[in-house]
């Protein structure tokens, strides 16, 4: 019987495709490459998150078919290797848009507000931080998206009833009601949230730095729902001990999970989240559902949704 890995538990939907198909699951034990390499030694398909998978990966799987991943980004993924083998990859990006848009919006509004400064405050039975903690309203301010693709427009859509000016940067996209493309320059001198849902790749790693920190306003937020990667987290740390920019709410980082050394958690004008923007039962079983019959497509011989190495 061809054999499906799942290193993680999936929603119950996501097995009964797979199982209905005729696959038999492996029900892994872990993420670490020593743990899927031994357990999906006869596996025809994976379905992970984000762990690396790597061509030493592959080559411990020899009936390897298909690669997919809960999620849009697959920068975790050795493209070049699995192309190379003939393994198609997949993501789920029709899945998460709103999930992760609604995330981005709820963070830019708590950061705004001080939620969690204000919150932690009435467990530290200092009811009087708020006094010299005051928030900021969003009604009036510019939000900057840098990469308008689908989830930068879900992001436009659910901002549209803020009273707010939306700009957004991405040089494949074009304007639509209500958003004004802009440059980058543009973006970062003019936006009082700068929103990053930009894909991870070679041109976007560290791409946003201590220049672009300098650029923003000194009362701008950044906001990260993409990957950690994309910020140069140690200029972001000076940024923010510095007052160059006013604060930043970050659902990823360069290392997950975030070591308890780590800076970020010293500074008080941050609000940190452990990659939670898609995670919600209603999200995490429409990803299982899409990858799961993508995954039975391709071992059917089928065209797929969503292969990103055609």
């Amino acid at each position: 019987m061809t054999k499906v890995l799942l290193p993680d538990s999936i929603p119950a939907e996501g097995e009964q495709i797979l199982t209905d198909a005729g696959l038999e699951i492996i029900h892994g034990t872990g993420r670490s490459a020593k743990q899927m390499m031994q357990e999906g030694a006869q596996a025809a398909a994976v379905l992970i998150g984000t762990q690396i998978f790597d061509a030493p990966i592959m080559d411990a799987m020899p009936n390897l078919k298909v690669i997919a991943r809960n999620g849009v980004g697959y920068d975790a993924v050795d493209m070049p290797a699995a192309t190379a083998r003939g393994i198609k990859v997949v993501n789920t990006p029709f899945a998460l848009n709103d999930s992760v848009a609604e995330t981005a919006v709820t963070e830019l509004l708590a950061i705004s507000k001080n939620i969690f400064w204000n919150t932690k405050s009435i467990y530290d039975g200092q009811w009087n931080y708020k006094k010299a903690h005051p928030g900021n309203d969003v009604m009036g301010k510019t939000i900057g998206i840098l990469g308008f693709g689908r989830i930068g427009h879900a992001v436009a859509q659910k901002l549209a009833g803020f009273n707010v000016k939306i700009i957004a940067h991405d040089p494949f996209a074009q304007a639509i009601e209500n958003v004004t493309m802009v440059s980058r320059e543009e973006l970062f001198a003019n936006a009082d949230y700068v929103l990053v849902h930009l894909p991870a790749m070679d041109s976007t790693k560290h791409s946003i730095g201590m220049a672009e920190f300098k650029a923003m306003k000194s009362t701008a937020y950044l906001i990260n729902m993409a990957r950690g990667i994309i910020i140069v987290e140690t200029d972001l740390v000076q940024a923010l001990q510095e007052h160059e920019i006013a604060g930043a709410a970050l659902d990823v980082f360069e290392e997950e999970p975030l070591p308890l050394n780590n800076p970020l958690l010293t500074l008080n004008n941050v609000l940190l989240t452990p990659h939670i923007a898609s995670n919600t039962v209603e999200t995490k079983r429409q990803m299982a559902i899409d990858a799961a019959n993508d995954i039975v497509s391709i071992l059917n011989g089928e065209d797929a949704i969503s292969v990103v190495n055609k």
